[in-house]
């Protein structure tokens, strides 16, 4: 039988226990700030996870990644300022993930024709290639960190994010949406 703490936790009886932010937490602490640290825990776990594995199985970081998964989806190519906004990191990370990719022949910069300034960055067709392998891998080990909520569970669980996420963009939530447009300039 479950322990009351395994209970409140969702441990299971045979698990080890899991120590984390919220674990911390005592039965005082608002019920919001539990969940948004059990959010976080689990993000941080699956992104670590994703790091390790991309790391080992294709020698690649996930940032790397992530600019090659924003130029697939505009194969006629973007440009580094708007890069840097989609994947809300500075303009230098930005050169820097693109040298390396570059080096390795995975994306090319070609000369924006509007503004000899600036260049746009495409994936190559051996860039292309290579993240359809990654993104398909990439898919299943997503896929199984989630395999154990049933499907209604996760049409659940994205409805309630769809809801926290609908209200944080709305004006005036503590200002939250002001925010997180100030930080977006600030970064560029």
């Amino acid at each position: 039988m479950k322990s009351e703490e395994q209970i409140k936790s969702g441990m299971k009886e045979d698990s080890n226990p899991v120590f984390d932010m919220e674990t911390r937490l005592t039965q005082d602490d608002h019920q919001s700030l539990r969940l948004w640290l059990r959010m976080l825990s689990c993000t941080v776990m699956i992104e670590g996870e994703i790091r390790s594995r991309l790391r080992s199985e294709f020698g690649i970081t996930l940032p790397r990644f992530d600019l090659m998964a924003q130029l697939e989806r505009h194969p006629e190519g973007l440009r580094m300022g708007e890069l840097s906004k989609r994947m809300m990191v500075t303009g230098g990370n930005i050169t820097g993930i693109t040298d390396q990719l570059e080096q390795e022949k995975l994306v090319t910069r070609v000369a924006d024709l509007k503004d000899r300034r600036a260049y746009s960055v495409k994936l190559t067709p051996a860039g292309r290639r290579a993240f359809k392998r990654m993104a398909a891998v990439h898919e299943a080990w997503i896929a199984d960190m989630f395999s154990g909520l049933q499907t209604e569970q996760k049409s659940k669980l994205f409805e309630l994010l769809s809801q926290v996420k609908t209200h944080l963009h709305e004006p005036g939530v503590d200002g939250i949406a002001d925010n997180n447009t100030d930080n977006l300039k600030q970064e560029q």
